[in-house]
Parts: C-alpha cells; sequence; structure tokens
C-alpha cells in the first residue's frame, strides 16, 4: 500500500521570562535555544520525503517551522486546527504551590479534570488535531508532512489515534519540546505511531506554556 507519514512537531523552547502560561497569547517567540532545536529538528528530517509543511498560526510555531521551509524549499502553509488549546489560566503563573493556582477565587475552575474544566475540552482538540492531521495526509499522500503545533493538542491527537482515554495527567505527557511524534498511514490505515527527540542532546529547555 501507499505509505504516507505525518510529522506532529511541537516547537521549540520559548522566550518566557515571567513564567507564565501564555498559551494563545500574541508576542512569544523562540528563545535562542528554541531557535536552535528547531534546527535540529529540521536536520533530522533532511533527507526524509516531505513534501508538506503546515503550522499552527502562533508565532513560535512558524518560527519552528522556518529552518524546514528553508532546507526543504517549501512554503508554510497554516492551520488554525494546530493551534494551542484554550486555556482559563492564559496569561497567569501556575507552577505547582505558586500563582493562580493558591488563589481560591480561581479553585472553581479546576472542579473537573475529566473534561477539563478549566479549558478547551479534550474531546474537541482531539476532533480538530485528527483534521488537521487528515488535511496534511492528503496533501503529501504517498510522501511526508510536518506539522508543527504544541504539547497538548499533539498529546490528545495521540491519545484519541490510540484509542486511549484523553484525560491524564500532564507531568507524563511523552512530548518534549521540538520533538516529533510521527504517524504512519499505510493507504488510509494507521500502521504505526513513533516518538523522537532530535533536539534533546540540546536540553530540556525552560519556561512554561506549550
Amino acid at each position: 500500500m501507499m505509505r504516507t507519514i505525518v510529522h506532529l512537531l511541537r516547537h521549540g523552547e520559548v522566550q518566557n521570562p515571567a513564567k507564565i502560561l501564555y498559551g494563545r497569547l500574541p508576542g512569544f517567540q523562540l528563545s535562542g535555544l528554541g531557535q536552535q532545536m528547531a534546527k535540529a529538528a529540521a536536520t533530522a528530517l533532511a533527507d526524509r520525503d516531505v513534501t508538506y509543511l503546515v503550522s499552527s498560526p502562533l508565532e513560535r510555531a512558524q518560527q519552528t517551522a522556518q529552518p524546514f521551509a528553508e532546507q526543504l524549499g517549501l512554503d508554510v502553509h497554516l492551520d488554525p486546527n494546530l493551534v494551542e488549546s484554550g486555556n482559563y489560566f492564559e496569561g497567569m503563573r501556575v507552577g505547582a504551590g505558586d500563582g493562580a493556582l493558591r488563589d481560591p477565587r480561581h479553585w472553581w475552575v479546576l472542579r473537573n479534570p475529566l473534561t477539563p474544566s478549566w479549558g478547551e475540552p479534550y474531546r474537541l482538540i482531539a476532533a480538530r488535531m485528527i483534521l488537521a492531521m487528515d488535511a496534511a495526509r492528503e496533501h503529501a499522500r504517498g510522501h511526508e508532512a510536518v506539522c508543527v503545533s504544541h504539547q497538548l493538542p499533539i498529546w490528545t491527537l495521540r491519545m484519541a489515534m490510540e484509542g486511549k482515554r484523553l484525560w491524564h495527567d500532564p507531568r507524563r505527557r511523552q512530548c518534549g519540546l521540538a520533538s516529533l511524534t510521527s504517524f504512519v498511514f499505510e493507504g488510509d490505515q494507521l500502521a504505526q505511531i513513533t516518538y523522537s527527540e532530535p533536539a534533546a542532546h540540546l536540553g530540556t529547555g525552560a519556561g512554561r506554556g506549550a
């Protein structure tokens, strides 16, 4: 059967000195380390048959796509379905034991971790990410595509495609900065999901958000 591979790439490290959850806020761009991470990811796929490149509209994702565009001679298409998930705590500090999570005024938002009640429902994230992946697969049929997105949407897509429950412990996501979660299709059937971290040698990065 015809093989098509869709690589879901998480963006590189973001410049975030205030360590807030930046979500969909504008103006958050890659740090110097994040730019190196993007180049490392592009190098990892330099010899692959990538024919289609698409990104979340957010700046950090488009910046992560740029080394691929330059290396492969491809245009960067934008797909709003690849955007970061919506979150009530956007713009706030939400580290364990500090910031907004210590303020009782926000506790009502945490009432249901299964939906989750503080953000975009997992089922809606999964639905739009499947649409984005299927669109990229059609554009690259018989070849490979790279979709630049964000940690939670990529992880939610992976859980949905593996037939697993969507609610989870965020600390257990396997989706590091500039990592590749690759979906291998034989014809229209998903045959394999692989994961790699081509920028791991640069460090885990810092800051908050995805």
